[in-house]
């Protein structure tokens, strides 16, 4: 009954509990409202079953999820492709020096200094915008950094007002070409280029500025709004995944719940 003994837990059990609970945690947040969350539920599902049937001594029913087990990883690297490539494209471009440093990306250790994003001044801005038909693309950071694609335009320190956000994208500004990179409610950079989605298949109707929006929402966790020059309908792109609303105001809830 040795397996019954749960009072022998010392300071690196613990530690090792709550870095497990950390990393469940940001993987769950990584994979949430993406169809591959119903693969990460089933796959704890499956994980307690085969240590349940070890802790039970069930050696038969053990034997079979074990053996899943030890092929599974192979069917998880091709399944979770796309959040593999976005959880190491957070940990590769996580600045760890200065007030980009990794603690200061996780929700719960948020700094008071670091400023809520106005999402009313944006959608505000994205609405007018969308009445001239003038095209936009806003970029707004989460938990990745965005620092790596800061390079590809002019980097700014600008506090976002909607006076800001459409003057940037005036058709005669020369700033206007490119996406915005926002972060704690400050313009980090102008003209960025982002990566273009090309695999997707994306109506005819959608150009080149919601394919980017579409790659780099699929690439990291940032979400973006997009305003389409043609149309100039307002579009909500995360995961990958164009989001539908009915109305601007659920647009703007909906963008306020995603950035908490």
């Amino acid at each position: 009954m040795d397996k019954f003994k749960f009072w022998d837990f010392g300071i690196v059990d613990f530690i090792d509990v709550f870095l497990v609970a950390i990393l469940l945690y940001y993987v769950y947040k990584l994979v949430k409202g993406t169809v591959a969350i119903n693969i990460f539920i089933g796959i704890i599902i499956i994980y307690s079953v085969w240590k349940l049937t070890d802790f039970l001594n069930m050696h038969m029913l053990h034997n079979i999820f074990d053996g899943f087990m030890k092929v599974g990883i192979i069917a998880l690297i091709v399944v979770f492709q796309p959040e593999i490539r976005k959880f190491l494209l957070m940990v590769g471009s996580t600045n760890l020096s200065g007030r980009g440093k990794l603690f200061s990306k996780m929700k719960f250790l948020k700094s008071d200094a670091e400023t809520e994003i106005d999402v009313d001044a944006i959608i505000t801005a994205c609405n007018k915008m969308g009445t001239t038909q003038t095209g936009a693309l806003i970029v707004l950071e989460r938990n990745n950094s965005l620092d790596f694609l800061t390079g590809t335009g002019d980097e700014m320190n600008i506090a976002v007002t909607q006076p800001i956000i459409e003057s940037i994208f005036f058709k005669n500004s020369p700033l206007h070409d490119g996406a915005i990179i926002i972060e704690n409610n400050i313009v980090k950079a102008t003209r960025v280029i982002l990566p273009v989605n090309n695999e997707k298949n994306i109506p005819n109707r959608f150009g080149l500025r919601h394919r980017a929006a579409v790659g780099i929402t699929e690439k990291t966790d940032a979400v973006a709004i997009v305003v389409s020059e043609e149309t100039g309908q307002i579009s909500y792109i995360k995961n990958g995944e164009f989001i539908i609303y009915n109305n601007i105001n659920e647009l703007t809830e909906m963008i306020k719940k995603d950035l908490v």
